[in-house]
């Protein structure tokens, strides 16, 4: 799914963000890239802050093949320039699930980025090896 050592994850806009200022509002909307080449397309924010997308990586644990995979989540509201998110992916190809957390902000070349961090939860099949199956 995703690497265990970096737990700070950067996206980044794929789209382009040109012309954007610092003080113009961040959006979660539209379709990002990481450091590691994992894309991830995030659909309309609703009024009230959820929204749904879908996410494909590049980095896997499992060896499954990859597929593209479900993301649920929410954006802080009122919407602040900056907003803060959180999302989970439950990942098609295997039986683990990633929530991630994090801030949209605009640089001071006015491209939009993500600062995440991530939890991944591998499935235990007992209650005493549960606390090796959180990367």
């Amino acid at each position: 799914m995703v690497q265990a050592t970096p737990l700070l994850l950067v996206l980044f806009l794929a789209l382009g963000a040109h012309g954007l200022q610092a003080t113009e509002q961040c959006k979660l909307t539209g379709q990002w890239q990481n450091d590691l080449g994992s894309n991830m397309t995030i659909d309309e924010v609703k009024e009230n802050g959820d929204f749904t997308g879908k996410y494909l990586t590049k980095v896997k644990i499992s060896p499954e093949e990859i597929k593209e995979s479900p993301l649920v989540g929410s954006q802080q509201l009122p919407y602040w320039s900056q907003p803060t998110f959180g999302f989970t992916v439950h990942w098609n190809f295997t039986n683990t699930i990633t929530v991630f957390t994090g801030q949209c902000f605009v640089d001071d070349l006015g491209k939009e980025v993500l600062k995440t961090m991530w939890l991944l939860r591998l499935h235990s099949e007992d209650l005493a090896n549960d606390w090796k199956a959180t990367l």
